[in-house]
């Protein structure tokens, strides 16, 4: 059950990730999973000790968990629009 959980939250987060950097006509939906879902383990590694908050990867399903998820993806579509055209949009 938390492997379609992580799925379709993963899917979520990716998906208003790629709305907020303007990627979302570039991705398709594997790609907005894989993004929520790294990215929310980006977020987790980076962002969750400075926030004080978990992220949707180890089970912590608040408002502050999902946002450290999202700020995860965005940061991870940063990275990979500055690595492919050597800019963040």
């Amino acid at each position: 059950m938390n492997l379609i959980i992580w799925l379709v939250v993963g899917g979520l987060v990716g998906w208003v990730a790629s709305m907020i950097m303007r990627t979302d006509g570039q991705q398709g939906i594997i790609l907005n999973v894989v993004v929520g879902i790294i990215g929310s383990m980006l977020g987790g590694w980076l962002l969750a000790p400075m926030f004080g908050a978990g992220t949707v990867n180890s089970g912590d399903f608040s408002l502050p968990g999902l946002l450290v998820s999202l700020l995860g993806a965005v940061i991870l579509l940063a990275i990979v629009n500055l690595v492919r055209r050597g800019r963040v949009r």
